[in-house]
C-alpha cells in the first residue's frame, strides 16, 4: 500500500479522493434498458437476462420447489449462523421502534407523529462474485419489523437460472414475500415500474455495481424513492501505536476484497505502525483467494501518516468513511469526536466483519463521503412519519390571531379566512 507521510492540510482533499466513476458514460445505456422494461415489461426483462446474465428463463419468480431445494443445499452450520445473525439484527432494529408522544403546544392545540410502514419495498441483492445473502438479512429484517406488507427481492440468477441457495434461505428466515431471478438494471426497472410479474414498489434498497447504482439514481428522479446515494464500499482505520498491525491489515484487506473499486485507508500518527501494516498487507494479500480483486482495490488505497492525534481525527472526519475502525488505546474518547461516519467499530477486537454479518447493526451504509449527510439503513428507512394535530375551540382562540396575521403578511387571504370563520364561531380572545 502507498504510504503518504505528513501531508499539509491543503493537500488532504486530493489524497482523500475516492475511485472516480464517470456516471455520464452509463447514463444512456441505463436509460435504454429502463425505458425498454417500462414499455415491454416481462418480455424486456427476459431479453436482458439472456443478454447480461446469459440465461433463458421460463419463469422470473422463484418457486417453492426452488426454495426447498435451497434448504437442502445450505449446511446446517451456515443456517445456524444465518439465524444467529438474524436474531441479533432483529433485536437491534426492534429497539428502534418509534413511539409518538402527543405534545400540547398551546392549551387546546395537540400535535403528534405516527410511524407508518412503507407498504411496498424492493430489495436488490447482488450475486456475481460475492452473493450477499447477509444483505438480505440487513434489509428484509427491518422491513418486516416496520410492517411492510409487500417485500420484493430481486437478485441475478446463475447460468442455470437459479439464485444462490443461501440468498433464498436468508430470505425465508427474514420474511421476504416474493423473490425474482432478475439482476442488474432490468431488476431496478422491474421494481420501479412494475411488470406483469413484478409488482411496482415505493422504495428500492440495496447495493449493486455501477449500472445498478446509476439505475437507482435515474428511477429515483420520477418513480420511486431509494435508500441512499451509493458508491464503492470503503473502510478507514484510525490507529495509534497500540494497534495490532496484523489486525489492521486484515481489516484493510477485508474491505479491499469487496470489489476492484473498493477503498481501504488508514490514518495514523505512527510512521512505524504504517510501515508494519504495509508489510503485513503484502504478507496476507499473497495468500488471499480473492487476491486479484483486492490487489486492484489497493491501487486506490493508502496509509496516511499525520503529525498528531488531532490531525488523525480531523482528516478522518473530512473523509467521512462508510466504515470506521478505531484501533486506538483511548478509542472511547476519540469516538466522541467522530461526527462523520456510517458505522464505527471501537477497539482492536471490533472488526468490520462483525458489523457486516452478525453484531446486529446494519451494514447498508452511506459511501463516497455521504456520511456527512446521510444515515445508514435503519428501521426509520422503512417508515414514513405522519403528523397529526387537533385543535379545540380553546386552541383556536389561542393561536387563531397569530395565524391570521401571518397569513395576511404572506398575502394568502384564503388561509386567513379559514381561521377567521372559526374565530367568529368560537369567539375572538
Amino acid at each position: 500500500m502507498e504510504i503518504i507521510l505528513y501531508p499539509e492540510k491543503e493537500s488532504w482533499s486530493a489524497y482523500l479522493q475516492r475511485p472516480h466513476r464517470e456516471a455520464s458514460e452509463l447514463r444512456d445505456i441505463v436509460k435504454t434498458v429502463l425505458d425498454d422494461v417500462q414499455e415491454h415489461g416481462d418480455e424486456a426483462v427476459r431479453r436482458y437476462e439472456q443478454k447480461f446474465d446469459k440465461v433463458s428463463l421460463d419463469s422470473l419468480a422463484v418457486s417453492e420447489v426452488e426454495m426447498q431445494e435451497a434448504e437442502s443445499l445450505v449446511s446446517e452450520d451456515l443456517k445456524a449462523a444465518i439465524r444467529l445473525a438474524h436474531e441479533n439484527i432483529e433485536r437491534f432494529h426492534v429497539a428502534q421502534k418509534f413511539d409518538g408522544i402527543k405534545v400540547e403546544t398551546q392549551p387546546g392545540v395537540v400535535c403528534w407523529q405516527k410511524a407508518v410502514a412503507i407498504e411496498k419495498v424492493g430489495l436488490y441483492i447482488p450475486g456475481g462474485t460475492a452473493p450477499l445473502f447477509s444483505t438480505v438479512l440487513m434489509l428484509a429484517t427491518p422491513a418486516k419489523i416496520a410492517g411492510c406488507k409487500d417485500i420484493v427481492l430481486c437478485s441475478p440468477p446463475d447460468r442455470e437460472g437459479k439464485l444462490h441457495p443461501a440468498i433464498l434461505v436468508a430470505a425465508r428466515i427474514a420474511g421476504v414475500n416474493r423473490i425474482y431471478k432478475i439482476g442488474g438494471v432490468q431488476a431496478i426497472g422491474a421494481m420501479a415500474y412494475g411488470t406483469e410479474t413484478v409488482s411496482k414498489v415505493s422504495k428500492i434498497f440495496g447495493p449493486g455495481n455501477q449500472f445498478v447504482t446509476a439505475a437507482k439514481q435515474q428511477v429515483s428522479l420520477h418513480e420511486v424513492a431509494i435508500d441512499m446515494p451509493a458508491g464503492p464500499s470503503e473502510v478507514a482505520v484510525m490507529a495509534d501505536d497500540s494497534a495490532d498491525a496484523e489486525f489492521v491489515a486484515a481489516d484493510l484487506l477485508s474491505q479491499a476484497e469487496h470489489g476492484m473499486d473498493s477503498q481501504a485507508v488508514m490514518f495514523t500518527d505512527s510512521e512505524a505502525l504504517a510501515r508494519a501494516v504495509a508489510d503485513e498487507v503484502e504478507r496476507q494479500l499473497a495468500v488471499l483467494p480473492r487476491k486479484d480483486i483486492a490487489e486492484k482495490s489497493l491501487e486506490y488505497s493508502k496509509i496516511i501518516v499525520v503529525r498528531n492525534l488531532e490531525e488523525v481525527v480531523e482528516i478522518t472526519n473530512e473523509y467521512a468513511p462508510e466504515h470506521l475502525i478505531l484501533a486506538m488505546k483511548n478509542y472511547e474518547e476519540v469516538a466522541g469526536r467522530i461526527v462523520n461516519a456510517g458505522s464505527v467499530f471501537l477497539g482492536n477486537y471490533s472488526c468490520e466483519s462483525a458489523g457486516d454479518y452478525a453484531s446486529g447493526t446494519n451494514h447498508t451504509l452511506p459511501t463516497s463521503g455521504y456520511a456527512k449527510a446521510y444515515s445508514g439503513v435503519n428501521l426509520d428507512s422503512f417508515c414514513r412519519k405522519i403528523t397529526f394535530q387537533e385543535l379545540s375551540p380553546e386552541g383556536i382562540r389561542n393561536i387563531g390571531v397569530a395565524v391570521e396575521r401571518m397569513a395576511e403578511a404572506e398575502h394568502l387571504d384564503a388561509h386567513k379566512y379559514a381561521m377567521t370563520v372559526r374565530l367568529r364561531k368560537v369567539g375572538r380572545p
